[in-house]
């Protein structure tokens, strides 16, 4: 057989996989066809959605979905792991063709992104120093926080976080700090926490299942009250493919039908987060 016709056969016989599109399929959608892998951006080091395990193996809730996607559509999956920054700006020429990464959709984000299904809601909460006198959240009036750069977390921080799509609750502003720091990863930001209350920072503001994570690997730090909002998080690809946009969509509405969601959630956090309630 000549190495044509076994490329024919292999492009044939993905398609049977992925199912059958549009005679004008996206390009992206055309590249992982060809290619057979989808190359899913994440990060490498916010346990316990994704980080680096003992096998020095990507793993974790958003690892886990990333993979039951590509089952789904019959490819590999491939993880990249850029800067959160360097995501969220878009531009991402080909060098990633999804992000499972827990992103809020947002109206600003939409302009750049499709968000082919939101796979989970999670709770955002403050964290601080074990040794810190804080009581309330009004405790830290006047006081430096840390949040992921371009994050939900680092906007409700400084006041300026707009949750706009289909199933956020409302929420309000309990913060009011002095300064804000901008940290790469949650894990960095609980890195400068641990250090002492006061000494880098006097809180940082993250994902709920983040701080549990962490105060789970032994950083000295503590939950100060109750979740400050709710976000739904969603899978992003960039705009110009509604084909793969829909064969995402209906992945995860399989996952979600079948329970496989549920049963990934209950696996990293103890808890159903796919519903709203």
């Amino acid at each position: 057989m000549t190495l044509w016709n076994r490329r024919q056969l292999t492009m044939a016989a993905l398609t049977l996989v992925l199912g059958a599109y549009p005679a004008h399929a996206g390009a992206v959608l055309d590249r992982v066809a060809a290619a057979g892998t989808l190359k899913v951006a994440t990060d490498a080091n916010w346990a316990p959605q994704s980080f680096m395990n003992a096998n020095n193996e990507l793993d974790g809730f958003d690892v886990d979905v990333a993979k039951e996607i590509g089952k789904r559509l019959g490819v590999k999956v491939e993880f990249v792991t850029p800067g959160w920054d360097i995501i969220t700006a878009g531009n991402w020429a080909g060098r990633w063709d999804m992000h499972v990464g827990s992103m809020t959709p947002t109206k600003k984000r939409a302009e750049i992104f499709d968000f082919p299904a939101v796979y989970y809601y999670t709770p955002a909460a403050v964290a601080v120093h074990k040794d810190s006198k804080a009581k309330t959240l009004a405790d830290l009036d006047g006081k430096v926080v840390g949040a992921t750069s371009t994050s939900t977390f680092e906007a409700y921080a400084k006041k300026d976080l707009t949750l706009d799509a289909a199933g956020a609750p409302p929420f309000e502003y309990k913060l009011n700090p002095k300064e804000v720091h901008s940290y790469e990863n949650s894990t960095t930001a609980f890195d400068d926490l641990r250090l002492g209350d006061g000494v880098r920072l006097d809180a940082v503001v993250s994902s709920l299942p983040s701080i549990l994570d962490a105060i789970k690997a032994g950083y000295p730090i503590k939950q100060l009250g109750e979740p400050v909002f709710y976000e739904p998080l969603a899978i992003a690809i960039e705009h110009g493919d509604p084909e793969l946009s829909a064969k995402i969509a209906d992945a995860v509405k399989a996952m979600k039908a079948d329970g496989t969601l549920s049963k990934l959630s209950e696996k990293w956090y103890g808890q159903d987060y796919s519903k709203t309630n």
